[in-house]
């Protein structure tokens, strides 16, 4: 009822072209660029053909074993994002959640979340990572467990250097003891930094192997390539 009143005094509209009726309309959704194409094996990067490692990732030490997103982190996903994250639009967690499942498989390990700092959480009111992971965990039929906790709140990565991502949330996780492989979920993979540092706290909880799942990639044109 609640719910029914608010959608009367607020009418709900796609957050990407402003139709009326829903908060991302079946076009739009559709519409969305999809990361197709040539990728680097290991982070997901566009690449001009298949490679195992790119300059993005070559030479890094990475605590996953590779990391797949949905659709490329362009405007219009940008803008879906930031009304998903930060204007509390939580049913866009479903509709994020519909593409992914669309376009990655998935074997059967458990979900897990990277989990948020408590400031942010109390200003959100929810966690858009958790909210995917439940979603996705629907649909692929697999558990979604609360493994990792974020022990610092360190400052936001937006706009930081990859140095300073890296710094900044490096020790910013611990985990409970993990299953052999899991699937670490989050909305959009930027550098790798927050993966890396989540992954490793899986790995000391004994995650022999993790693999990252995001919603959205950023993509800086195509990586040149190192390794065919």
């Amino acid at each position: 009822m609640a719910s029914v009143l608010l959608d009367l005094l607020l009418p709900q509209r796609c957050v990407a072209c402003g139709f009326p009726g829903v908060q991302v309309c079946g076009t739009c959704l559709g519409a969305l660029p999809r990361l197709r194409g040539p990728r680097c094996e290991r982070c997901c990067a566009p690449t001009a053909w298949p490679v195992r490692r790119c300059l993005e990732c070559a030479g890094r030490r990475l605590a996953f074993a590779r990391a797949r997103s949905a659709v490329v982190y362009d405007e219009s996903v940008r803008r879906l994002v930031h009304a998903w994250k930060d204007r509390g639009l939580r049913h866009l967690s479903a509709a994020a959640a519909v593409v992914t499942a669309e376009a990655l498989e998935h074997d059967g390990e458990p979900l897990v979340f990277v989990p948020p700092d408590a400031e942010r959480r109390r200003g959100r009111g929810h966690h858009p990572a958790a909210a995917l992971a439940r979603e996705l965990g629907a649909r692929w039929d697999v558990p979604v467990v609360s493994l990792l906790t974020r022990t610092s709140g360190g400052a936001r990565q937006r706009g930081l250097t990859l140095a300073e991502r890296r710094a900044n949330v490096r020790g910013a996780f611990t985990a409970a003891r993990s299953p052999p492989a899991v699937v670490l979920v989050d909305d959009v993979y930027t550098t790798g930094a927050t993966a890396h540092a989540a992954a490793s706290a899986l790995r000391r909880a004994g995650a022999r192997r993790v693999e990252v799942v995001t919603f959205a990639r950023a993509v800086r044109g195509y990586t040149v390539t190192t390794q065919a």
